[in-house]
């Protein structure tokens, strides 16, 4: 939204130096012409912003219900080992007890596991997102530059 509003009052001191200029019919049109060019820029600007955003939201959402999903899985899985532990004969009870440490140690390897990837897609999402935003821009400064060249171009003429 700020870019938006940014790029409106850019457009509007240009347009203020530019009605300096003598207007003839001709650099009337490229103005007009030139404003609309600019306008559907940050417009088309706008949305790849907010699209690019969504995106990001929707792939943090996602890597929070992965990591939560892992997260339960693995103290599901400690808890039913802690269970055969309380349940073992005392005589088993420290080698059911290694045996829960393993499953409970393996558990939450996999549950980071999920983590670092989920949270390795959020980042690759944000990396995209900045890119698209990236090349919007550019778009929109380009669109500008051409728009102050045919208005200068119609004033010279």
């Amino acid at each position: 939204m700020n870019k938006l509003l940014a790029a409106l009052i850019a457009t509007l001191f240009a347009t203020a130096a530019i009605a300096q200029t003598p207007v003839t019919p001709a650099v009337a049109s490229a103005q007009a012409s030139a404003q609309h060019d600019i306008n559907k820029a940050a417009n088309k600007e706008a949305k790849v912003d907010a699209k690019a955003d969504a995106n990001v939201a929707k792939a943090e959402m996602k890597a929070d219900e992965k990591k939560a999903d892992a997260q339960h899985k693995a103290n599901k899985t400690k808890a039913k080992a802690h269970d055969k532990v309380v349940d073992a004969d005392p005589e088993d009870k420290m080698k059911v007890q290694a045996k829960a440490d393993k499953a409970a140690a393996k558990a939450d390897a996999k549950a980071g596991k999920t983590a670092v990837k989920a949270d390795a897609k959020v980042a690759k999402e944000k990396v995209e997102a900045n890119a698209d935003k990236a090349i919007a821009a550019t778009k929109t400064e380009e669109a500008k530059a051409k728009a102050d060249a045919e208005v200068k171009a119609a004033a010279a003429k």
